[in-house]
């Protein structure tokens, strides 16, 4: 949801077409309302409605694929090393530049294949020089891996799941009218925890001031597995976007929300969970991979587009800046579990 700095940073020439349901201008006087005076929205959010929509994003088999990076994290020269389930995985490019994956470890004297050359199509070790590929070893098996153009995946033997061909994607903006950031962020919590985060739209207002306001949830137009919002991106205290917004599952460890009507109709923010392991003490620790694929056809949004470095930090920051919140809400909702404490039952 990180698109408010996009909307923030996008010049806005007015020079597109536009239609009688569509502005010139996106911006709308929407005053915040004075924390004492804001509604809060805890009727709302009724843990039942809340549950139902989980249970039926839990239900959603990945097929064993999980999100472990941006498409920009694997050159072709390097390789890079990844976490997944307690499992060390390796990365890295082919010679047609598509991605592969294997064992973290060289099965010469377990090496880990961290930052090792890549030549030929195949990654070096570091330690003694042993080249690893597909085909290369038997006792050094590759796992399925794909590159979507934004992200990274991987497919591991994953308990309860049917491996698939390849990982449920959601419909994206049109590439060359689009740009992408991602953003990974750490948690002590397990990968349904960030999902149950982003189930709950009713605590944006509230928990999330600074970005967000007027939000109301549609319950005539939604259903268990699939949330529609009213909501404003907050630009200042005064000025805000409004959108509407619709929150969907493709799979247990994804949740998408897709702007369907407002500025930016198209664009998307998926936000992917990645279990990497467990520490000393047990205690799970789970990645939180979010691309936000932004989307406009305003003329503007071509000038936004040419000058995507300078404007990609913006966006990456206000995200980050979100989830440092919403990890917390993660966190304590796998501590609680932990504890054998419930609420909202």
């Amino acid at each position: 949801m990180s698109l408010r700095s996009l909307l923030r940073a996008t010049p806005d020439t007015g020079h597109a077409p536009v239609s009688p349901a569509r502005p010139i201008n996106p911006l709308r006087r929407m005053p915040a309302e004075p924390r004492d005076r804001l509604a809060g929205t805890w009727r709302d959010a009724r843990p039942a409605r809340i549950r139902r929509s989980f249970l039926d994003a839990q239900q959603r088999d990945p097929g064993g694929w999980h999100v472990v990076g941006a498409s920009t994290d694997v050159g072709a020269t390097r390789s890079v090393t990844r976490t997944v389930a307690d499992r060390e995985v390796v990365l890295w490019r082919g010679e047609g530049g598509s991605l592969l994956a294997g064992p973290g470890a060289c099965p010469h004297l377990g090496a880990l294949l961290e930052d090792c050359e890549v030549m030929h199509g195949q990654v070096y070790c570091r330690w003694h020089g042993l080249a690893l590929g597909p085909g290369t070893r038997r006792d050094w098996l590759t796992f399925p891996a794909h590159d979507d153009g934004v992200l990274l995946w991987v497919q591991l033997p994953t308990e309860g799941e049917t491996p698939s061909a390849l990982p449920t994607l959601t419909t994206r903006p049109p590439v060359a009218q689009s740009f992408a950031t991602v953003v990974a962020v750490r948690g002590v919590c397990e990968p349904a925890d960030v999902i149950a985060n982003r189930l709950d739209p009713w605590h944006g207002t509230w928990y999330h001031p600074y970005a967000f306001s007027h939000l109301t949830v549609d319950d005539a137009a939604s259903s268990d597995d699939r949330l529609v919002v009213d909501v404003a991106f907050r630009l200042s205290r005064t000025w805000g976007v409004p959108v509407r917004a619709e929150f969907a599952c493709p799979d247990a460890r994804t949740i998408v929300m897709t702007i369907v009507e407002g500025e930016g109709t198209g664009s998307v923010v998926e936000t992917h969970a990645t279990l990497t392991g467990h520490d000393r003490s047990g205690r799970p620790c789970t990645v939180m991979t979010e691309a936000t694929i932004a989307h406009s056809d305003r003329t503007g949004f071509g000038i936004a587009r040419a000058a995507a470095r300078l404007i990609r930090p913006a966006v990456a920051s206000t995200a980050r800046q979100l989830w440092v919140d919403d990890m917390a809400y993660a966190e304590r909702r796998w501590l609680l579990r932990d504890r054998g404490e419930t609420y909202g039952a």
